[in-house]
């Protein structure tokens, strides 16, 4: 198949870590990859960012990058994208008027909006990566995003040939805002286990008990929860990786370890080359996510392909990939994260228990190219118009 991606701002060849840059990047990129290693295909279209950046560039073999203007070639928050997504979309459908695919991938709910309207007839598949309706709930007056964004989200999942959800929690949110179950498949998010394994370099760690934390510098990845939850912990240290260093919330995290005196025991490290993250992981005791949501969660997944044992909240994605294997508590509760941190940190045999069983359910589920044979087979069956069977489909 000739398969074409959309992803508006998550360019996958972008680096990993910043605030609009995180688990969607490194989702494209992989998918891409192991679509074309199962013969097919790939090209990938992401806005241009920058003035540097050429027409296109080859990623893989069968997967090259093509970058769109528009609007500025500068960065842009994706929440401030809606004026540029009309040319986004007038460049798109110029495109594929001289080279239509197969199918249509749309990442993220502007380019649903935009790969819906320039598709002229082709089939369209579309994974959300996050919901409106749920950072709305959870961020209340911080949510940034557009007015219209949710109801541009229930009108491109009502139209669109196929909705992959990454997790069950997801199907329950999109099943309540209209679209239809039928045209709903659970194809996960995947990780490279070839890197994320437990064999392997481990980095330097701290002198104490190691928790690390690593992601984007968001509040709603709440890691303030674990800072306070370090304070029941005094023999133990907390890394926190991902970011600048400069960074407003990574400033913010900063100022309030010091404000409960820990400076010395919590570590803000920013960003850490994608390379050198396994590594990373495996020199910690215990990986700690606990954002307030989470659609699915590419780091515990990492995580437990490392053989780490992963604490994380109970919520989205977590549900799925973390229940029976690590330990879940409620988001935004310090007191309860402590105790399951003291729980692990103070048990070796527990350790090793979580982390092995971590290790066994990413090399059994979470494989991409599982991932990408679950995702073929929902294009299979949109191109053959057999909609109705992609429940059956689910990971």
């Amino acid at each position: 198949m000739k398969v074409d991606l959309i992803s508006e701002h998550a360019d996958p060849l972008a680096a990993v870590g910043g605030v609009d840059s995180g688990g969607q990047n490194v989702y494209v990129a992989a998918l891409a990859v192991a679509l074309a290693e199962r013969g097919h295909t790939v090209v990938v279209h992401t806005r241009r960012s920058s003035e540097a950046q050429p027409e296109s560039v080859s990623l893989a073999p069968g997967v090259t990058v093509e970058y769109v203007k528009a609007g500025p070639a500068a960065p842009v928050p994706k929440d401030d994208l809606p004026p540029y997504m009309p040319e986004f979309t007038e460049r798109l459908a110029a495109r594929w008027a001289a080279r239509p695919p197969d199918i249509v991938h749309a990442h993220f709910w502007m380019s649903g909006q935009a790969a819906l309207r320039a598709a002229g007839g082709l089939p369209v598949v579309l994974t959300y990566h996050a919901l409106g309706t749920v950072k709305r709930h959870w961020q209340g007056d911080a949510d940034t995003s557009p007015a219209h964004r949710i109801e541009t989200e229930r009108e491109i999942g009502q139209r669109a040939d196929a909705v992959l959800a990454t997790c069950g929690d997801e199907v329950r949110e999109l099943c309540a805002m209209g679209v239809p179950e039928q045209r709903i498949a659970v194809v996960p998010c995947g990780v490279d286990l070839s890197a994320f394994r437990p064999d392997g370099p481990v980095a330097p760690r701290t002198s104490g008990g190691m928790v690390l934390s690593i992601g984007r510098m968001v509040p709603r990845k709440g890691v303030d929860t674990v800072i306070r939850a370090m304070r029941q912990l005094p023999g133990a240290d907390l890394v926190i990786a991902g970011g600048r260093q400069d960074d407003e919330e990574a400033v913010r995290l900063r100022e309030l370890a010091e404000g409960y005196g820990m400076g010395h025991r919590v570590h803000v490290i920013g960003s850490v080359p994608r390379e050198h993250v396994p590594a990373l992981m495996r020199s910690a005791d215990v990986v700690v996510t606990v954002p307030w949501y989470e659609p699915f969660g590419l780091v515990p997944v990492e995580a437990m392909a490392c053989g780490v044992p992963v604490v994380a909240s109970a919520v989205g994605g977590h549900l799925d990939t973390v229940a029976g294997c690590g330990v879940l508590v409620p988001p935004r509760r310090p007191r309860a994260l402590a105790r399951a941190l003291r729980d692990v940190l103070g048990s070796p045999e527990r350790r090793a228990v979580l982390g092995a069983a971590g290790a066994r359910r990413a090399r059994e589920r979470y494989s991409w190219p599982r991932v990408a044979e679950l995702t073929e087979g929902v294009y299979t069956q949109v191109i053959d118009g057999k909609v109705g069977q992609l429940a059956a489909l689910g990971g």
